[in-house]
């Protein structure tokens, strides 16, 4: 999978993308990350992309000249399944949607900043609009850090065990069940026994309920989706 991302401040992306399992995955090219300076297409040399709003009103806009001839300059090499603007008013970011992302080859993140895009690149670039939950962050580039991840460590052959993220939360609608580790008795705290027995469908059927009544307690909205 190849990932572009245009950003004001690509620097904040630096350590989320270049360690732990983000770094393997790139090591073994299994996944390209670009950060993309929008500066580089400045309108001036003093490296402008953003400015006043038409109307008034606080807050700044980044501007719709550099952001087209940043994007009009990455699809002159590449084509791109996804054209993601990191917005507040997005769609909101789940289990689901990095499933389907992470199927993909090639996409291109926005990462917007200060009062947002011009309105006109969403409206003739941007092929997708995520949110990663109800607030504001400073930029896109957090966002983006945390979509990356979600969808880059789905990538066959990124983790170790690839059946690993078949079991994580939010697969299925429901939230994973609890893990336990050596030693079996801590402190007179038990492991279950059935864990211990060595029986492959009597785990599956204790982890399944387990999962099942920790999602009607914590998250009860999930299993209405289903």
């Amino acid at each position: 999978m190849n990932i572009d991302i245009i950003s004001v401040v690509p620097e904040l992306l630096e350590s989320p993308l270049n360690h732990s399992i983000m770094k393997r995955a790139q090591e073994k090219g299994l996944l390209q990350v670009r950060t993309h300076n929008l500066r580089q297409w400045a309108i001036n040399k003093h490296g402008q992309v953003d400015d006043y709003q038409y109307g008034g009103g606080a807050g700044m806009v980044m501007m719709c000249e550099p952001l087209y001839n940043a994007i009009t300059h990455l699809q002159s090499t590449t084509t791109y399944d996804e054209i993601i603007y990191l917005t507040p008013d997005g769609a909101t970011f789940n289990q689901s949607m990095a499933n389907r992302l992470s199927l993909h080859q090639n996409l291109l993140f926005i990462c917007g900043h200060y009062k947002g895009i011009d309105q006109r690149i969403r409206d003739h670039f941007v092929t997708k609009e995520i949110s990663i939950g109800d607030y504001v962050l400073s930029g896109g580039e957090l966002a983006a850090a945390v979509i990356v991840d979600a969808i880059g460590r789905l990538i066959p052959g990124v983790l170790n065990d690839e059946t690993s993220a078949l079991f994580d939360s939010f697969q299925d609608n429901l939230l994973a069940p609890p893990v336990y580790t050596r030693p079996a008795d801590f402190n007179g705290w038990k492991v279950p026994e059935v864990l211990l027995q060595g029986d492959p469908k009597k785990v599956e059927a204790w982890r399944y309920e387990a999962a099942l009544a920790i999602t009607k307690a914590k998250r009860p909205d999930l299993l209405k989706e289903e």
